[in-house]
């Protein structure tokens, strides 16, 4: 039967919450995951009309894009909203997943179905998630004479460094000349002391993670001839993905104006009406967007050439600023930017927990109406 650690598993592999933004909250909030979860609903909010939905149909889990708890809980009772829901998904025993921003930076994810209503184009992130695989956390760096170079490598690879992806004893040796001049207590293991020495040696490097470092330097020193080998120790820096990331930037295969850009944008999202600044007539080669609220890409959007931006709500004065330099805003509102993908999330769901039964909420819907 699928767990709870199976969905958490399936989201990861959808939207992996090491892309998501540092201030969110993203993962399993609620629930223990040696549960059920044979029955999962999707929506974008966990309101008390969503959870009452879940609780009728019988469901396990909950995936809600929206973090219901984000900021922290002090108490847990029955004093507030958030108290109450969490109250009642224990009570439940119903678990809860939130992707949130994992979900917009991935690859397929939430911002490349919202940036598809756009028109074709080439799309890349307007903020580029980074990525560090564990095992490249730090570079260990030292030199060795080129007949020990085997067994140092070896014994640095048996405790865990040289690791990328699924290969193993990864380095990397670039001939080198050192010096040394050993004092009056050592015992050089090549050359004498007192006397400065020249020796062919080979710069050996490779990655470990952090787990692995101390006992990789620790068989380093075991394995290598000098009496005091040289270690370098250097953190590597995270690398930006290309796929990944928050916001999209849409170089467009051909021009469009403000008004067929509406007409797209209704059409992919189903509204009948969305709030524009700007002028129908403009023609825009580069747009971009950005699920919810986006606001804070403004700049990025318009620095990377976009005349045009896509997101669901705006603060007064970053449209203000929009339009003083000329790009046009659409606004469709905050979650009907984002309500449109659930279907196919379930989709996804569905092939990576086939044994499960997966809904939409009925409930879920926008906080706004047009009157």
């Amino acid at each position: 039967m699928t767990a709870v650690s199976d969905l958490c598993l399936a989201m990861e592999s959808i939207a992996p919450a090491a892309h998501a933004a540092d201030w969110d909250n993203v993962g399993l909030l609620v629930g223990r995951r040696d549960a059920p979860a044979a029955n999962i609903m999707l929506t974008i909010d966990l309101t008390s009309e969503v959870l009452a939905e879940a609780v009728t149909a019988g469901v396990d889990a909950i995936v809600s894009y929206h973090p219901p708890i984000f900021s922290p809980l002090k108490r847990l009772d029955d004093s507030t909203e958030t108290g109450r829901l969490m109250l009642g998904l224990i009570g439940a025993g119903i678990a809860v997943y939130s992707p949130h921003t994992a979900l917009d930076a991935a690859p397929g994810g939430m911002t490349d179905w919202l940036a598809s209503g756009l028109g074709d184009g080439e799309a890349r992130p307007l903020e580029h998630a980074h990525e560090h695989p564990p095992g490249e956390a730090n570079k260990i760096v030292t030199y060795v004479p080129g007949e020990h170079i085997d067994a140092v490598r070896d014994a640095m690879a048996a405790a865990g460094a040289g690791m990328i992806g699924d290969y193993s004893h990864c380095s990397t040796a670039i001939d080198n000349a050192g010096t040394f001049l050993g004092g009056d207590s050592t015992n050089p293991a090549t050359g004498q002391r007192g006397a400065l020495e020249h020796v062919a040696e080979k710069r050996l490097m490779m990655v470990c993670s952090e787990r692995a470092l101390a006992g990789a330097i620790a068989a380093l020193r075991e394995a290598h001839p000098y009496e005091e080998p040289p270690v370098h120790v250097i953190p590597l820096a995270s690398r930006p993905m290309h796929d990944s990331g928050m916001g999209r930037v849409i170089t467009l295969a051909a021009p469009v104006t403000t008004a067929d850009l509406i007409g797209r944008v209704k059409a992919h999202l189903g509204v009948d009406q969305i709030r524009v600044s700007g002028e129908a007539s403009a023609s825009h080669e580069v747009v971009a967007c950005c699920p919810g609220a986006g606001g804070s890409l403004l700049g990025v959007a318009q620095a990377a050439g976009a005349t045009a931006f896509l997101t669901g709500e705006m603060r007064h004065h970053d449209v203000l600023a929009a339009r003083a330099a000329g790009v046009t805003v659409l606004l469709p509102g905050h979650t009907n930017s984002e309500r449109g993908f659930l279907p196919i999330l379930r989709d996804r769901l569905a092939t990576a927990l086939p044994g499960g039964a997966i809904i939409v909420s009925s409930s879920d819907e926008s906080p706004w109406s047009c009157r």
